[in-house]
């Protein structure tokens, strides 16, 4: 019996370690992010005023670890007063299909096209610099550098059960879909790249998909 609970909580002890370093990792990155793109993310807070209506950042409930639901920023790439219908059925759809989605040049989350999104916007979602405020979610603990995808509400009823592991760890910026080339996914290998994520997450993994994030996005994989 002694063995036993000194197995149990020597992987207690593990797991704890292996959390706070990761998390030492992520404030670390983040703050020198901050430094070197607080002017960019300003000049681009601007930008959003500027062009269109309406707040420069755009806040978004999202469900995080452990399914507890907080506000995920990002720049405001759509115009104000949106209805969210086209979007939903469009993800219905991808969750009911097992194919990637035709033409997803702006990413499997992000339907080509979509009438609500600015010029600005489109730029900004190409590139990805849409999700720099999340740094800021990073840096509060609600997300993690790299991590699975933080789902919406509603698309957290539609995934299957073998998909809840995916709560036992934060939502991150980046992860195993922006490195294998999400715009070529099927939301369901998507999904399985997340549980890959967390069976298998460890501090080195999380530093090979920090070192892969930026090749992806100039390769247009990342989007």
């Amino acid at each position: 019996m002694t063995d036993i609970a000194g197995r149990i909580w020597g992987g207690v002890r593990i797991q704890i370690s292996r959390e706070a370093a990761k998390r030492a990792l992520d404030i670390a990155i983040v703050l020198i992010a901050i430094i070197v793109l607080g002017p960019l993310l300003l000049l681009l807070c601007g930008l959003v005023r500027c062009t269109s209506s309406g707040p420069a950042l755009f806040r978004q409930q999202r469900i995080g670890r452990d399914k507890r639901p907080f506000t995920m920023l990002k720049l405001r790439t759509m115009r104000v007063g949106n209805d969210d219908k086209i979007h939903r059925d469009y993800v219905t759809k991808l969750l009911c299909d097992d194919q990637p989605p035709v033409g997803g040049r702006s990413g499997l989350f992000k339907l080509d096209g979509d009438p609500r999104v600015t010029r600005l916007g489109s730029w900004l979602r190409r590139t990805s610099l849409d999700e720099l405020p999340q740094l800021l979610n990073v840096l509060t603990g609600q997300m993690s550098l790299v991590g699975p995808r933080p789902v919406l509400p509603w698309e957290a009823l539609l995934l299957r059960d073998k998909h809840q592991q995916r709560f036992g760890v934060k939502p991150g910026m980046t992860g195993l879909w922006q490195i294998r080339g999400r715009n070529r996914l099927s939301m369901r290998e998507g999904f399985d790249l997340d549980i890959e994520y967390v069976r298998t997450r460890s501090l080195a993994l999380d530093i090979r998909i920090l070192c892969s994030t930026l090749p992806a996005l100039f390769r247009g994989d990342a989007r």
